[in-house]
């Protein structure tokens, strides 16, 4: 994970984000989805659990069902929500592509 800054005095800036990792091999998304599936397995809502998690970093909001409260611990937060907005994106272009097919 890397930021490059501009620094120049009194002007506005954005600051850009990028990964070095390979979208194909990516244990968060692995990860998000084995917890995903054992929340739901134990009658969570997953969508809840994982929020709260995402937000506060306390890993209670996990199951230790199917070990996954260790293996979400083992991935950075910032990587997961990094991987959900990858796929909430990739998701809306591929309606949005759909849509104007059609």
């Amino acid at each position: 994970m890397k930021e490059e800054r501009e620094n120049r005095e009194g002007m506005d800036h954005t600051v850009r984000f990028t990964t070095n990792k390979d979208e194909k091999d990516n244990p968060a998304r692995r990860v998000l989805l084995e917890v995903y599936f054992a929340l739901k397995e134990k009658g969570y809502n997953p969508l809840h659990q994982l929020v709260g998690y995402l937000l506060s970093g306390e890993p209670a909001y996990i199951t230790s069902h199917k070990n996954a409260r260790s293996m979400i611990k083992k991935v950075e937060r910032d990587e997961l929500l990094e991987e959900l907005v990858r796929s909430y994106i990739e998701l809306a272009e591929k309606e949005n592509a759909d849509n104007y097919s059609q």
